[in-house]
């Protein structure tokens, strides 16, 4: 499936998962401590930094039972408590993912593929 669909009484609704997926980019990476999103080559385990332009490589949108699941691959800054980072990821995601598409998200996953060193 590409993309999820509502009905509304006006009629239906449907948004592509790519919209959703660059939408949940845009808001990781306003967190503090989130240097990129992860594109991962499952041949060869290799993981590379995404640019700005990429950043739906690195996040996998599934729905199930009309509820959005959120996988996040992502690279974080040297230093920067992991928790911390990620239940601010998880609250700042949930809460401007669901109020764009007015679907509910029941799971986000986040998977730390890296660390880098920022200047």
């Amino acid at each position: 499936m590409k993309s999820s669909s509502m009905d509304t009484h006006m009629g239906s609704i449907t948004i592509n998962k790519e919209v959703i997926a660059q939408y949940a980019g845009n808001v990781a990476m306003e967190c503090f401590g989130i240097v990129g999103m992860a594109g991962i080559n499952v041949k060869d385990g290799f993981v590379k930094l995404l640019k700005m332009d990429n950043l739906t490589r690195g996040i996998y949108v599934s729905l199930n039972n009309d509820k959005l699941i959120l996988d996040f691959h992502i690279i974080i800054a040297y230093g920067v408590n992991i928790r911390t980072l990620s239940n601010n990821l998880i609250e700042s995601v949930k809460y401007k993912v669901e109020e764009f598409t007015g679907i509910e998200v029941d799971k986000i996953n986040i998977y730390v593929e890296g660390v880098r060193v920022i200047d």
